[in-house]
Parts: C-alpha cells; structure tokens; sequence
C-alpha cells in the first residue's frame, strides 16, 4: 500500500451527482406559499393539541377505572 485511506482509493473519479444551480426569485411564489405552509401548520398544532388532551383523559379514565377494580378485589373481607 503507498498509505492512501481506503476513500482515496476508491474516490478517483468526478462527483456522480451534478451540481444544481442556483436560482434566483419566486420570492412572490414563496411568500404565497409559505403563508398557506404556516396556516396549515398552525391547524395541524392545534389538531395534535387536541388529540394529546384526549389521549390524557382516556389515559387517566382508564387508570382510574383499573384502580377502582383492584381496590374492589382487595377490599373483599
């Protein structure tokens, strides 16, 4: 070996993937469209907030319904 790193070895050739070029403006096209992004964004939070407050409740429902039937089963004389 004349102590090239494995990559050297192997990495002899042009980059497989072009370079994409840059473009410039659109910036009335993402201005239109990052509104719509940040409106559906903000349905989105509030539709997970929803669903986090109901998945609580259901949680906490069942918990105390698991507690109640193991108090009744203990609680037997």
């Amino acid at each position: 070996m004349n102590g090239d790193s494995w990559a050297d070895q192997w990495d002899n050739g042009p980059d497989s993937l072009p370079e994409k070029k840059k473009t410039t403006g659109g910036g009335a096209t993402a201005a239109k469209y990052g509104k719509k992004v940040g409106e559906g964004l903000g349905k989105t939070k509030a539709v997970a907030s929803t669903g986090v407050k109901k998945v609580k409740e259901g949680t906490s429902v069942g918990l105390q319904w698991i507690k109640q039937k193991y108090q009744k089963t203990t609680n037997k004389p």
